[in-house]
């Protein structure tokens, strides 16, 4: 098997090339995997996680909460079953990084034909960082996406950074509190993590679920706008519209989906504040 090297190893300290896992011995074996991963699906032949035809590999376990969150399977990091009107499953299956990587190779000739590649979802992937870094040392030669809502520290963020060729970024609230409110967690690791990323100069996308009177209003579109104006990696802004079918999937999952919005309320589809400022803006 041909080993994918990093995309940029000039970029990670000597520190983190020092503490880099050794999958070959000196005749090019592989002899150990470090770590093991929890994935809650693997979805083929994607065609809205990145350019051209993608394998999406779904982690599972997220520090976030969201109260619209339409993979909430992929919060939790222990396995669940999935009862669902087309019957059980499990969500939440360990693979070594050996095993997972054999399986992505598989498909990387028909991806890479496809101009497509790898995604790495959730959940959220800096959750697994060291694991998803392994799996991205062994495949083969091929386009790897991160997408990640940023939450996660400084050198797992750069890790996996690092070792990608594009980032699909969340960004859903600026506001402190109101992120605290519908989210769970603080935004200002977020907030700090966007900005080394422009700083690591890896191009990105921003992408802004938009949740009714709360992600869509005005005031947040224009603080996103404010927030992403001069950074110089930014490729594009994808809204999101909101999803109204994820509600059932929490009942399918064992728990409560308990909105403190309105669902049914009308999107604000505003581009004018991002195009305003030169900002290209798509709605997905």
């Amino acid at each position: 098997m041909q080993l994918r090297q990093p995309r940029s190893p000039n970029s990670l300290s000597s520190n983190r090339e020092a503490e880099k896992p050794k999958y070959l011995d000196k005749v090019g074996k592989i002899y150990v995997t470090m770590t093991s991963g929890i994935i809650f699906d693997i979805k083929e032949f994607a065609i809205h996680d990145g350019p051209g035809i993608r394998t999406t590999v779904f982690m599972k376990g997220c520090p976030m909460s969201c109260q619209w969150c339409h993979n909430p399977e992929g919060q939790s990091r222990r396995p669940q079953i999935i009862r669902s009107p087309a019957g059980e499953r499990l969500a939440g299956n360990e693979y070594t990084a050996t095993e997972l990587a054999a399986l992505l190779n598989q498909q990387i000739a028909i991806l890479r034909a496809n101009d497509g590649g790898i995604t790495f979802s959730g959940g959220e992937p800096l959750q697994q960082a060291d694991f998803v870094a392994e799996v991205i040392d062994l495949l083969d030669d091929v386009h790897v996406l991160l997408d990640t809502s940023g939450y996660g520290q400084e050198q797992d963020f750069r890790h996996l950074v690092d070792r990608s060729d594009l980032v699909f970024f969340d960004l859903k609230l600026i506001d402190g509190t109101a992120h605290r409110h519908y989210t769970g967690c603080d935004n200002d690791l977020i907030l700090k993590n966007l900005h080394l990323l422009d700083e690591l100069g890896k191009p990105f996308v921003i992408r802004v679920p938009l949740v009714p009177g709360v992600t869509d209003t005005d005031f947040n579109l224009t603080g996103i706008v404010q927030t992403v104006r001069r950074l110089s990696g930014l490729l594009r802004v994808d809204l999101l519209p909101y999803n109204r079918a994820a509600g059932s999937k929490y009942e399918y999952a064992g728990m409560v989906f308990n909105p403190d919005y309105h669902e049914s309320a009308a999107l604000n589809l505003n581009t004018a504040p991002f195009e305003q400022e030169g900002i290209k803006v798509t709605v997905v």
